[in-house]
């Protein structure tokens, strides 16, 4: 995994991204905490090669080619949101918020929730092959084409070329 310090915000005495979602996933010491900690290690199996930023003053977000989603904690839920998840197809149907926008698209977790590892590993990899795809780096947030090359998640869950 890789951590980028342009674009993203450090902390006091220049913490890096990584060790300051550590530090988030500690200070928080409730389920809330343990989900995004689960939640982080999903995408990171997922996609090894996601990068690890802290934007917008302490939200977790994980990029490649573009930011694929990020971990934002509320009182009562963990919500993830797919920056291009309107584009995405969600054949189990994990996003549950922010569905009405023409471009987010979110999933909150709330506590005592099970996360559907498979499936959202899937939905992780299908972020990323938009965002690496012809299409994600359009202007607009089209689906890529059956032809395009992207990513899809092999058998261990975790994001691989492919051609279509």
């Amino acid at each position: 995994m890789k951590e980028r310090k342009s674009g993203s915000e450090e902390g006091k005495g220049g913490d890096s991204p990584s060790q300051l979602i550590d530090a988030r996933i500690k200070e928080l010491s409730d389920w809330r905490g343990e989900k995004l900690a689960r939640i982080r290690a999903l995408v990171k199996q997922a996609d090894p090669e996601v990068v690890e930023e802290w934007k917008w003053r302490g939200v977790p977000v994980w990029s490649h080619a573009g930011i694929v989603c990020t971990g934002e904690t509320y009182k009562h839920v963990v919500k993830m949101t797919f920056a291009k998840g309107a584009s995405l197809e969600d054949p189990s149907g994990l996003f549950n918020s922010s569905l009405d926008g023409n471009t987010r698209r979110a999933i909150d977790f709330q506590e005592g929730e099970e996360i559907d590892a498979k499936a959202l590993k899937a939905l992780i990899c299908a972020a990323v092959a938009l965002n690496t795809s012809s299409a994600g780096r359009a202007a607009g947030c089209r689906r890529p084409s059956e032809t395009s090359v992207g990513v899809v998640a092999d058998n261990h869950g975790r994001c691989g070329p492919y051609s279509r």
